[in-house]
């Protein structure tokens, strides 16, 4: 397996084109539960360039009715970037201190359920700014948020074959 480098600055000019608007080569999930997670998972593969085609754990999207629960889903996705061990990104939770442009974060409440991915896409001193879907948003200043609970899943790298 070789290690491919994580191309953050494609992950801000994809989040900067498609922040207000939709990708047609994706499905909108804004009426079947939040685009937050697919968003963010296309901001993921623009960085990324390599999606894990493994049926049901790994990440990728191919079509509406082809596609893993990764892809959409806010808990499936955090299981698989901290968990993989195969191809396409993979990462771990860090501190907010130690988040980067280009990695992601979820917002949860106080019974530790995480229900919004968005897109960590600038940083100036202690504030994070994101961009997301669902509630569309490009440097959207994080403590703009009500929330209870955060994680930050920082992108170590991108494995290929």
């Amino acid at each position: 397996m070789r290690e491919l480098i994580y191309n953050r600055l494609s992950v801000v000019n994809y989040a900067r084109k498609w922040a207000f608007e939709r990708n047609p080569a994706y499905y909108d999930f804004e009426n079947l539960g939040g685009d937050c997670t697919n968003f963010a998972s296309q901001c993921i593969y623009a960085g990324a360039g390599v999606m894990n085609p493994t049926p049901t754990i790994g990440w990728y999207y191919y079509s509406l009715n082809n596609r893993t629960p990764s892809w959409t889903g806010v808990e499936y996705l955090y299981n698989f970037l901290v968990n993989n061990k195969g191809v396409g990104p993979y990462g771990k939770e860090v501190t907010q201190r130690e988040a980067e442009v280009g990695d992601v974060l979820q917002l949860g409440d106080e019974n530790g359920h995480f229900y919004h991915t968005p897109v960590i896409v600038g940083k100036m001193g202690n504030r994070i700014f994101v961009a997301a879907h669902t509630y569309d948003a490009y440097m959207r200043p994080l403590d703009d948020y009500v929330y209870e609970n955060v994680r930050f899943i920082h992108i170590l790298g991108v494995r290929t074959y």
